[in-house]
């Protein structure tokens, strides 16, 4: 559900994207109102309860060291991208509110767009950088709360973890939010590429250890080197975090 703005510029990675090329047509959600509310409305906790209820019956997860979410302040919380059931694991790891990207088609409907937006998910436009999901995306973080993105971007298949986007990473950076690996097995085996209804599997989802982000002085541009960095030590961790979701 949720996806990446494209990563760091040449030379310095305050801008993102790498050769943006613009849009062939304009995107739908340029006048989708977003406003960070982190308020638990009676409306959001009760939707929110009825989901966990039905994923718990449905899929019994079991979580591994949730503990590793921070209770207060800002993180991005970077789950393994295999089927599209992922996003709904999320909620079982914390009980804090979680803001996510989601792909802009979703809004096309105008009110199922307004329900989402009630959520805390917010659009991105896919083809290339989207600025002002960029700029959403670093409210959420500044404000202090947990951003929800699959650094993998699309769906993936296998048990490796390959090339990752550099989104969580410029965000991470240009934020300071720590960024929390998380591991889920067994989703690409409940609602694999193609099928319309999930199976009742059990669902193992492990958090791994937060990776912390060195601090920025000011004025200072993010640099592409530790951009790369950030990106090849989320991998790391990512994969560690799913093979220990796969041994349990």
């Amino acid at each position: 559900m949720a996806v990446n703005p494209q990563g760091a510029s040449e030379g310095d990675a305050d801008r993102p994207g790498d050769g943006d090329h613009a849009p062939s047509a304009q995107p739908v959600h340029r006048d989708v109102p977003f406003v960070v509310d982190p308020r638990r409305s009676l409306v959001y906790r009760f939707a929110r309860s009825l989901f966990v209820a039905i994923m718990q019956v449905w899929f019994r997860p079991r979580v591994r060291d949730r503990g590793n979410v921070p209770q207060t302040g800002a993180a991005i919380l970077a789950p393994v991208h295999r089927s599209n059931l992922d996003f709904g694991f999320t909620p079982f790891v914390t009980r804090r509110k979680l803001f996510f990207m989601a792909k802009e088609e979703l809004w096309k409907v105008g009110w199922f767009g307004r329900v989402l937006s009630s959520f805390g998910v917010f659009p991105v436009h896919r083809s290339g950088a989207d600025r002002e999901s960029v700029r959403r995306a670093e409210e959420v973080l500044r404000q202090g709360h947990l951003l929800v993105m699959f650094p993998e971007g699309s769906r993936k298949t296998g048990t490796q973890i390959g090339e990752l986007m550099e989104g969580v990473a410029f965000l991470a950076a240009r934020s300071g939010a720590p960024i929390v690996p998380i591991g889920i097995h067994r989703s690409d085996e409940a609602m694999p590429k193609g099928s319309y209804f999930p199976r009742p599997l059990g669902i193992t989802v492990t958090v791994g250890e937060p990776i912390e982000i060195p601090p920025r002085g000011p004025g200072r541009r993010v640099a592409r080197s530790q951009i790369h960095q950030l990106t090849a030590t989320l991998r790391e961790r990512l994969q560690a975090a799913y093979d220990d979701a796969a041994a349990r």
